[in-house]
């Protein structure tokens, strides 16, 4: 049985819904661009011009608003297309004060924060190492506002002060600033690497640091699928003592209702921003990324794991192993 916590009551049952219904699109049209910018948006006609007094004034400011809504709108779907090229891993967290958020600053390395595209909808993740947490933004200007957002629950002990903090301060609006590595401030990392600066509405600051996904890193399309995860993981071959995940493809028809599952196998590789517990059966929607840039990802018996590179997007089912 799948169960989830509320991290804001307002709409959670709204980005569920979203959920769903992407989950069944993406199984009815197969892949999808998770780069593809938001739609343009325009500005009313003038109050003259619907009353048939139409005068040049007016037009001439209709003109220039659409001028700077257009101009706006680029700027976003700019900064909406950077964010989506990385996943973000925690570099520091201090609050109004300047001083560090220690909670945090202990587990840097696996707080991980990704913005994405996914069928025209703004969604980001987030997550300390236990709990994936979704939620839809809104980008205008630099102001980043989270909208609502859902999470799997999953008791994650000492993690779970972590998690209530960092869900506390991605939770309303903040402000972020963007850099590449190679400007003066950050000039000690590497030149590929950008640094995303987030000032929440309280003041306090979260500095995350970039990596490139596998589909701005190899330049390929990335395919949704869907994968079962087993609780338990076993051995990636005879006599090594490796452990690896275990999966099933699983298909859905276009009202999301569960078609057809495939065999167990073992998966040697690696799904990136997936935290794997060992106490739960979970259904995950990647993205997968061929490697090479070219073709078309066949069904996952049929393909060899070094192939392609799996990014997590969402986690769709999880249950509990008693």
């Amino acid at each position: 049985m799948t169960s989830f916590i509320r991290k804001q009551p307002v709409r959670s049952v709204l980005v569920l819904s979203m959920l769903a219904t992407s989950l069944a699109l993406s199984a009815c049209h197969g892949p999808s661009d998770e780069n593809e910018g938001l739609d343009d948006t325009g500005v009313a006609a003038s109050e003259a011009a619907n009353n048939g007094a139409i005068n040049q004034d007016a037009i001439n400011t209709d003109a220039t608003d659409k001028e700077f809504i257009s101009d706006k709108m680029s700027v976003e779907d700019a900064m909406i297309s950077n964010l989506s090229r990385y996943r973000w891993t925690l570099i520091s967290a201090t609050d109004s004060h300047d001083q560090p958020l220690d909670i945090l600053m202990q587990i840097t390395d696996q707080v991980r924060l990704s913005l994405n595209q996914y069928q025209g909808q703004n969604t980001l993740n987030y997550n300390v190492g236990c709990n994936t947490i979704s939620a839809t933004y809104q980008l205008q200007g630099a102001a980043l506002t989270v909208e609502d957002s859902m999470s799997t629950k999953m008791s994650c002990g000492d993690l779970n002060k972590a998690e209530d903090n960092l869900s506390t301060l991605m939770q309303g609006d903040s402000e972020l600033v963007l850099a590449m590595a190679n400007d003066a401030s950050v000039d000690s990392l590497k030149s590929d690497t950008p640094i995303l600066t987030q000032t929440t509405s309280d003041d306090d600051t979260l500095v995350w640091q970039g990596k490139l996904t596998p589909k701005a890193r190899y330049n390929s399309k990335g395919e949704a699928v869907f994968w079962a995860v087993s609780a338990d993981m076993v051995p990636c071959a005879d006599n090594n003592p490796q452990m690896c995940l275990r999966v099933k493809p699983i298909t859905y028809n276009s009202q999301g209702i569960k078609t057809n599952e495939g065999k167990w196998r073992v998966f040697i590789g690696e799904i990136d921003g997936y935290q794997h517990d060992g106490q739960h059966e979970e259904v995950l929607r990647l993205q997968r990324y061929r490697l090479d840039g070219s073709g078309t990802a066949d069904d996952t018996s049929n393909t060899s794991d070094d192939e392609y590179a799996y990014v997590l997007d969402a986690v769709i089912e999880s249950s509990v192993v008693e």
